[in-house]
């Protein structure tokens, strides 16, 4: 990764270090593990934004990549991650990859990605991205993220980032038993809410409303 980036890579971490303790009441999260805070350091987010944004990729705010999509906040990325919990293990369903950046993230921690990303062009070039900068363990594909991807399931992790307005049953189906899952809940004219779900060893699925947040909305193909 060029020096040219490492300075605005440390403050960075340095203000996704400030949201973590602004907002520790409802994650219940003070601070960033050290294996996510690594990830997070490590991942060049600069190859993963707009050439016009590169001199302000590691601002800690989304940005357009195009197609009516955006790059999440550095501070919800590594949010989302810390509440997902990935072990070295574990295999881990994104759904919403756009760019690729979250996907690169989690390939940091996990053993084996598996994106799903709905829009054709960004599918393309986010795996295209990923197998440039040496991250084998993520598989791309276009398709619909309400489906999951069922032929790779059962997942020990989900991350969706994307806003549904409910979670949809087939990603409960395929998190296995003991497995977590992050993502955003709410339609685009509403307040949204990052969601933490957990399924318990019998089966029985909970969640857990934290923080506000705002996303694109998780369309589906049958919407048209």
């Amino acid at each position: 990764m060029s020096d040219t980036f490492a300075e605005a890579r440390r403050r960075m971490l340095e203000e996704i270090g400030r949201h973590a303790e602004e907002t520790k009441a409802w994650t219940g999260c003070e601070r960033l593990s050290e294996r996510v805070a690594a990830a997070m350091a490590r991942v060049p987010r600069h190859v993963f934004v707009a050439e016009a944004d590169i001199g302000i990729a590691y601002i800690d705010r989304p940005l357009p990549i195009g197609r009516g999509q955006t790059i999440s906040q550095p501070f919800i990325v590594a949010a989302m991650t810390e509440l997902l919990a990935v072990e070295p293990h574990h295999r881990v369903l994104e759904i919403g990859s756009g760019c690729g950046y979250q996907s690169a993230v989690l390939a940091e921690l996990a053993d084996r990605v598996f994106a799903i990303e709905r829009i054709g062009e960004l599918a393309r070039a986010a795996a295209e991205r990923l197998r440039r900068l040496g991250y084998a363990n993520v598989e791309v594909r276009e398709g619909d993220g309400y489906l999951g991807w069922p032929e790779q399931a059962p997942f020990d992790r989900i991350l969706v980032a994307a806003a549904p307005p409910n979670i949809p049953p087939a990603l409960i189906e395929q998190l296995r038993p003991g497995g977590r899952m992050v993502l955003p809940i709410g339609r685009i004219e509403e307040v949204q809410t990052l969601v933490l779900g957990i399924k318990h060893p019998d089966g029985r699925f909970e969640s857990r409303r934290l923080l506000p947040v705002t996303f694109v909305p998780l369309v589906s193909d049958k919407d048209g």
